[in-house]
């Protein structure tokens, strides 16, 4: 698998993945979520690619204080073959490379096998409680 940074042309084929893996609910609309990504750090906006098509997305980000993971997909016919833990390690490099100490990461408490996944790869669960407010509604 070739990691790259995203690609406007990779749109379609990135939030077609996204939806296979069950990343998207109705309250976020991936096609913003691409565009504001792509405003800041773009280049931690990154793509598994295999023989022309894309497998695997991460979108990392850093605020100067912690580091963060979101959209990490693998495409279901090709989980379970490290992949994922690729595109982590890429993203964590590059993430880490701007002097970042810690890399925070949210996850559905329902989504068992991610949970497992980044546990596997070095995770530990925090117990805190996440707290958002949405400031733009996208539906």
């Amino acid at each position: 698998m070739e990691i790259r940074e995203f690609r406007q042309t990779d749109q379609e084929e990135v939030i077609s993945l996204w939806k296979d893996c069950g990343l998207l609910v109705p309250s976020n609309d991936p096609l913003k979520d691409i565009q504001r990504k792509l405003k800041i750090a773009a280049e931690l906006f990154l793509v598994g690619e295999l023989s022309g098509s894309v497998v695997a997305t991460v979108m990392g980000g850093y605020e100067g204080h912690r580091g963060w993971i979101n959209y990490l997909a693998v495409s279901p016919e090709h989980q379970r073959t490290g992949y994922g833990r690729l595109i982590m390690e890429s993203v964590e490099s590059r993430i880490k490379a701007k002097g970042c100490p810690k890399i925070n990461l949210q996850v559905r408490e329902s989504n068992t096998d991610i949970i497992k996944f980044y546990q596997a790869i070095g995770y530990d669960q925090d117990i805190v409680v996440s707290l958002s407010k949405r400031l733009e509604k996208d539906n």
